[in-house]
């Protein structure tokens, strides 16, 4: 959604005519930040052109690229937050994405703001994953901040400790794909397959 010449300007004013994310100078227009008001700069982010493409295909995203977060999670406007957030959850596969997110602080209104929109952009696949549940390993129906228990020893990618058999996770987040979650153990923030998790009372 284009935002309006007056929040282009206003945009450009608070980025010193750089991309928000990565920092280019060149090609840059606004990026709103659903689900806000695209008539109010603190709703948008300031992006180059490479940027906006690949947050419009999702499915592209060229991880090498979006290591520009590193800079962009720091930044001081909530609506970069945000977004920066959201791309980050996209690329959680990445380790150095994890260690970002767990950096990141949100509080409780840009979390809310963070969460109540599809991770980047909607897509063709995202209604279809989206519709199929996230259960354990009995079929039990997961929801976000439910508690499970580890079923087997898991190696953790990327950490050099194992997630012990019986080791009880709370507070899971749902991710977009239902055959994982994530949760803290040992005070880091991992990715789980469910079919290692039974659902905790």
């Amino acid at each position: 959604m284009p935002v309006t010449a007056t929040v282009k300007v206003e945009l450009l004013t608070r980025a010193g005519s750089r991309c928000e994310f990565c920092g280019a100078d060149s090609d840059l227009d606004g990026f709103v930040v659903a689900p806000r008001d695209e008539s109010a700069a603190d709703s948008c982010v300031l992006l180059c052109g490479t940027c906006c493409v690949q947050l419009q295909t999702p499915k592209s995203l060229d991880v090498n690229h979006w290591r520009c977060l590193s800079d962009a999670v720091w930044n001081e406007n909530r609506a970069v937050k945000v977004l920066a957030w959201r791309v980050l959850r996209c690329l959680k596969g990445q380790a150095w994405a994890n260690e970002l997110l767990e950096q990141i602080y949100l509080d409780e209104d840009l979390q809310e703001w963070a969460s109540s929109a599809p991770l980047i952009a909607a897509d063709d696949s995202s209604d279809e994953v989206s519709a199929k549940p996230t259960v354990d390993s009995n079929g039990a129906v997961l929801e976000n901040g439910d508690a499970v228990c580890i079923i087997k020893d898991l190696n953790v990618k990327g950490t050099t400790f194992t997630a012990k058999r019986g080791t009880i996770v709370r507070n899971i987040r749902l991710t977009s794909n239902p055959e994982h979650v994530e949760g803290r153990v040992n005070g880091t923030v991992i990715v789980l397959k469910t079919c290692f998790l039974k659902k905790s009372t």
